[in-house]
C-alpha cells in the first residue's frame, strides 16, 4: 500500500516576485498562466515558445538554460522535455532556496500545483498527494458548483459584518444562523 507524502496545503501571496519558467511547450504554457494569474512577473528561458506563451505578457530569454538564472526568483518552474535540464534546474533552484516544481517530475521538487476552483475569490485547491492529477481534477470540477456566487458571497460578507457589530448573545445567534445558511447553501448538514 502506498504511503501518502505529507504536504504542507499553503496558499502564498507572490504578487509582484519574479518567477523563472524554463521551458517554451504547452506545460511551460500552463505554469506561466497560473503564476501571472497569481500576479507574480514571469520569465520564460527556453530556445523557442509556443504561439500562445508568446501572447502572454513574460520575458522571454530565447536561449538555453544556464546557471544563475534563477537568483532573485522566488518560484522556479522546469518545464523542459529534456530530463536532465530539468534536474539541474531543481538542484539550481534547491542550493539557492527556492521554491521548484519539476513539471515532469513533481517528486523532484518542493512546489505542487494543485487543481484549483475559484469563483468569487472563494478558491478551493486539491492534491491527491500522490501523482493522480486527473483525480484531483475530477473533484475540483465537482466542487466548482459548491462555490458561492458573488451575489451570495457579499450577501454572506454583509451578515458577517453586521453580526460582529452587534453585542453579544446576539452576536453569536447571528453568526450560528450565517454559519447553518452557509452550510446548508454547499449541502452540508447544519
Amino acid at each position: 500500500m502506498l504511503r501518502p507524502m505529507s504536504l504542507l496545503p499553503a496558499f502564498l501571496d507572490l504578487h509582484g516576485e519574479r518567477a523563472v519558467v524554463v521551458g517554451g511547450g504547452p506545460v511551460a504554457l500552463r505554469r506561466a498562466r497560473t503564476l501571472l494569474d497569481a500576479g507574480l512577473r514571469v520569465q520564460v528561458i527556453a530556445p523557442d515558445r509556443c504561439d500562445e506563451l508568446a501572447a502572454l505578457n513574460t520575458d522571454w530569454q530565447p536561449r538555453p538554460y544556464r546557471s544563475g538564472d534563477l537568483r532573485g526568483a522566488a518560484v522556479v518552474v522546469a518545464a523542459t522535455s529534456h530530463a536532465d535540464v530539468n534536474a539541474q534546474v531543481v538542484r539550481d533552484a534547491r542550493d539557492l532556496g527556492l521554491l521548484v516544481n519539476d513539471a515532469s517530475d513533481a517528486t523532484r521538487g518542493n512546489l505542487r500545483f494543485p487543481a484549483v476552483a475559484e469563483r468569487a475569490g472563494v478558491q478551493v485547491a486539491v492534491s491527491t498527494g500522490r501523482e493522480l492529477p486527473m483525480l484531483a481534477q475530477a473533484l475540483t470540477e465537482r466542487t466548482r458548483d459548491l462555490l458561492p456566487t458573488p451575489e451570495q458571497l457579499g450577501t454572506w460578507t454583509e451578515r458577517r459584518e453586521a453580526a460582529l457589530a452587534l453585542p453579544e448573545p446576539q452576536r453569536q445567534a447571528d453568526l450560528g444562523a450565517l454559519r447553518r445558511d452557509i452550510r446548508r447553501a454547499v449541502g452540508v448538514p447544519a
